[in-house]
């Protein structure tokens, strides 16, 4: 029992949160999109005019839902992350400090019931959570891989639990740009270029696009650097909101309790416990399991403090200079993401802080500790409150990419009305990114502009913005079909600029397909584009299945090669401290 108590907490937290998702239909919100089928079209592959930000998941997503329901797969990656970054806190207590079951339980509840996790579920970060959940069992691999004594198929299976761990964590760009920075730091020097070559293979899909599609060498606009920085809560300023593991820039995506004083009492009951066990943090123990510590308590105080400087006016004069002067730096504006390197030292932290706190009565201390934890951010259970919900399409988005998908006609797909984000009636009140790029099966172009904080950040998609500006001034048809469009899709119930496109879409006929939510027209004598030529498909799609193979592979082996079914010669603590 005791030995199931920490899976079987972590899946109760999990529960608590993601209970909403259970139920039929796909998640949809901001960010988050999931559908119940999407294609391998160029932009899926990260060639199309955008940086590659959604690679490999978008890819990953396309092939799944041939054989399963895009929502179902989108629903069990979350969970199953959820889960496993609460099991891999509580692991890493237990390895790095012998913690007792009950600070295991509290690092647990550290891991998954926080701001961070609270705002990125809210801004549909869902993937970046895969990369948020390896952080601790990247640690534990790392750590395994430090120890002399772990030889032979022992020293194969850390190799294959990192491999896993910076796998499933490049799900996202920004994900495996966590994982690898953690595992650079805490592998130790002589495995530094190992770890370097595996982290390569894992990012490929997104390195490789961000190089063939050209994106790699574009600027991003630098008013997105101040429209992404932290951002400060009540009473605690930018740097108190990141030390509490809150501060996404967009205000909206925030429970309702981090924007009152139940933010400060939450922060200030966490800076605590973090603050109580921080002497056995960093106090001396075997080498390694010291080095480790104290690596992870520096990691966390640079990512809390460096995007404290990026959100002030020195900080963004200094960004904007970086993307300016960098191609591909923008992947670094939202600096609030980073945070999530804190996470990993302060679940080590409160563990240790339990012990402290807790010497008398530890059963009942650590349910107070784990009550006083949650309860100012009560309103992350059932999906923040039922924000966390699935939708139901309209049935009519089927039968629009069935259209499409069996009329054999070329050309990309241009939508109205304009921008990228959305608003429909079925989808709830916050807005959405427009689904149709994942649920048509041609490419959609896309803006990558951004409304930001009453502003808007120009996006990459250069082609995408020139036609939507023709169609909005009502340009002629040919004008649209010289742009390579062979189809237009006018989304009903949805706010957004239409301007003179009336004009234009008149000059199409009769659309092939409409109802109340969908009118989709065929623009005939589509121009020919420049296409990603057939090589840089070959090459993105054998980045994609590189990576598919680490994280097939690494998991298997990891499976395979458990530490429970190999044997090796255990040795004496102080034999170890030798070392």
């Amino acid at each position: 029992m005791r030995a199931a108590a920490v899976p079987a907490y972590s899946a109760l937290l999990t529960l608590l949160i993601l209970a909403p998702l259970l139920a039929p239909g796909h998640l949809l919100l901001r960010d988050a999109v999931s559908t119940p089928r999407s294609y391998l079209t160029d932009s899926a592959l990260g060639l199309g005019d955008a940086a590659p930000r959604a690679v490999p998941q978008d890819a990953a997503l396309a092939v799944l839902s041939t054989v399963a329901d895009g929502g179902l797969v989108v629903k069990a990656v979350l969970l199953l992350a959820l889960w496993a970054a609460g099991i891999g806190a509580a692991a890493l207590a237990r390895r790095l400090l012998n913690a007792p079951l009950y600070a295991q339980l509290v690092a647990v509840t550290v891991a998954i019931w926080n701001p961070y996790v609270a705002e990125r579920l809210l801004q549909g970060h869902w993937s970046l959570l895969t990369g948020y959940a390896a952080l601790p069992w990247t640690v534990l691999a790392a750590l395994r891989l430090r120890d002399r004594h772990v030889t032979g198929r022992a020293r194969f299976a850390a190799w294959a639990a990192l491999t896993l761990c910076l796998a499933a964590a490049g799900l996202t760009p920004t994900g495996a740009l966590l994982a690898g920075v953690l595992a650079l730091l805490t592998v130790g020097p002589r495995r530094i270029p190992g770890t370097a070559l595996l982290w390569l293979g894992t990012a490929a899909p997104w390195l490789v696009a961000a190089a063939l599609s050209g994106s790699a060498g574009e600027h991003s606009d630098p008013a997105g650097i101040a429209a992404f920085a932290a951002r400060a809560e009540p009473g605690l300023g930018t740097l108190g909101a990141l030390a509490g593991l809150g501060g996404i820039w967009n205000a909206d995506a925030v429970p309702v309790t981090r924007t009152g004083p139940l933010a400060l009492i939450g922060t200030a009951l966490l800076l605590l416990l973090v603050l109580c066990g921080l002497r056995r943090l960093l106090g001396a123990g075997l080498r390694d399991e010291t080095v480790l510590r104290r690596t992870l308590a520096g990691v966390a105080l640079a990512a809390i403090a460096l995007p404290a400087l990026g959100a002030t006016a020195f900080g963004l004069d200094l960004g904007e200079d970086l993307v300016t002067a960098i191609p591909g730096a923008g992947l670094l504006r939202d600096t609030q993401k980073y945070v999530a390197l804190a996470v990993p030292a302060y679940t080590l932290a409160a563990a240790a802080g339990a012990v402290v706190v807790a010497r008398r009565a530890p059963a009942a201390i650590a349910a107070l500790l784990i009550a006083l934890l949650t309860l100012p951010l009560a309103d992350l259970a059932f999906g923040a409150s039922g924000a966390l919900r699935p939708v139901r399409y309209p049935a009519g988005w089927a039968r629009a990419a069935a259209t499409i998908d069996g009329a054999g006609h070329p050309g990309d797909i241009a939508v109205l009305p304009g921008g990228m984000f959305r608003r429909f009636p079925w989808s709830g009140e916050p807005p959405v990114l427009d689904p149709a790029p994942r649920l048509l099966p041609a490419d959609v172009l896309q803006t990558g502009e951004l409304p930001v904080r009453g502003g808007t950040v120009t996006g990459e998609g250069r082609r995408a913005a020139r036609v939507e500006r023709a169609l909005l001034a009502g340009a002629p048809a040919a004008e649209i079909a010289g742009s390579g469009v062979g189809w237009i899709l006018v989304e009903h119930r949805t706010p957004g600029p239409l301007g003179a496109s009336a004009g234009t879409l008149a000059q199409l006929g009769a659309p092939v397909y409409t109802d109340a939510d969908l009118t989709l027209y065929r623009v005939p004598e589509p121009a020919a584009i420049d296409r990603p030529d057939p090589n840089a498909r070959r090459i993105a799609g054998f980045a994609h299945l590189l990576w598919a193979a680490l994280l097939v592979g690494g998991a298997a082996a990891t499976a395979a090669l458990h530490p429970k079914r190999v044997t090796r010669t255990r040795t004496s603590p102080a034999s170890r401290s030798s070392h």
